[in-house]
């Protein structure tokens, strides 16, 4: 046997290796996908998640497996003494997959992990959101890092998910930058599909961006919180949040955002 035929058969193995592993993969998610979620995690997400009971059933069984896939391929660490429990993870999970659930290509490709703290918490980070100022010090709630992780909060995640009609989620608005940051930026301007139009999205929320920004300036009422003014990236969380927690509000108040809203997740809130 020559070191080329040698080299070739090693290449090949471990090809052979590799694509059975993919395989091995595509066939547990699918399996993941399709099983129903147990009983008991069901009670616990439906008590502590009020959003969940009013998802139309022919979703349910898609987010049910969403649920299930997320528990199996993601990472919870705790931070600062937490100990995470099976009732934080559901809550996370649950709350994370409401996003993509209606768009069956739609997933977390880069996060692997999210990291819970038992309450708001200093970073490291330059760039963060979701935070509220203690003695004049920055602590933060949420953050979302590019590539993962997730960083909660875990008291104002528990509390954002049991509130679930003052468009304030934590949880919705961290996830809602990780789907914004899967094109490699936080500029607002998530992945579309080729229902949509890149145009009327940017304009329409630049639109609206800027007339929240002018709402805040002269302290008028608007139906998003005014922490979506600091930026495209944060206007695009804020309306996310919005949508799932004030969907009439919004289809009155800002029709062309809930459109477009509408369109990306591939659902109606307002009318469940």
């Amino acid at each position: 046997m020559t070191s080329v035929t040698l080299f070739l058969l090693i290449i090949f193995a471990a090809a052979t290796i590799i694509i059975e592993r993919l395989l091995q993969n595509r066939r547990r998610r699918a399996s993941l996908m399709l099983a129903p979620l147990d009983e008991r995690h069901r009670a616990i997400i439906a008590q502590r998640i009020p959003l969940y009971a009013k998802v139309p059933l022919y979703l349910r069984e898609r987010l049910d497996g969403l649920i299930n896939r997320f528990l199996d391929e993601i990472k919870f660490v705790g931070r600062d003494g937490f100990n995470v429990t099976e009732e934080a993870r559901l809550v996370i999970a649950a709350q994370a997959c409401l996003l993509i659930m209606n768009r069956p290509h739609r997933w977390f490709p880069t996060l692997k992990s999210v990291i819970l703290y038992p309450a708001a918490f200093q970073s490291k980070a330059k760039k963060f959101d979701g935070y509220v100022q203690r003695d004049g010090t920055p602590v933060h709630t949420g953050e979302s890092w590019m590539r993962g992780p997730v960083v909660l909060a875990w008291d104002h995640a528990a509390f954002g998910a049991l509130v679930d009609d003052d468009g304030h989620n934590v949880v919705i608005h961290e996830f809602a930058h990780q789907l914004d940051e899967a094109t490699g930026v936080s500029d607002g301007a998530p992945l579309l599909d080729k229902d949509q139009n890149a145009a009327r999205w940017g304009r329409v929320f630049q639109d609206a961006y800027e007339r929240l920004q002018k709402d805040t300036e002269l302290n008028r009422p608007s139906v998003f919180n005014t922490y979506g003014a600091s930026a495209p990236a944060e206007f695009f969380a804020v309306a996310v949040e919005t949508f799932f927690e004030k969907p009439q509000e919004m289809r009155t108040d800002e029709p062309h955002i809930y459109e477009e809203l509408s369109l990306y997740f591939g659902f109606d809130p307002a009318a469940w």
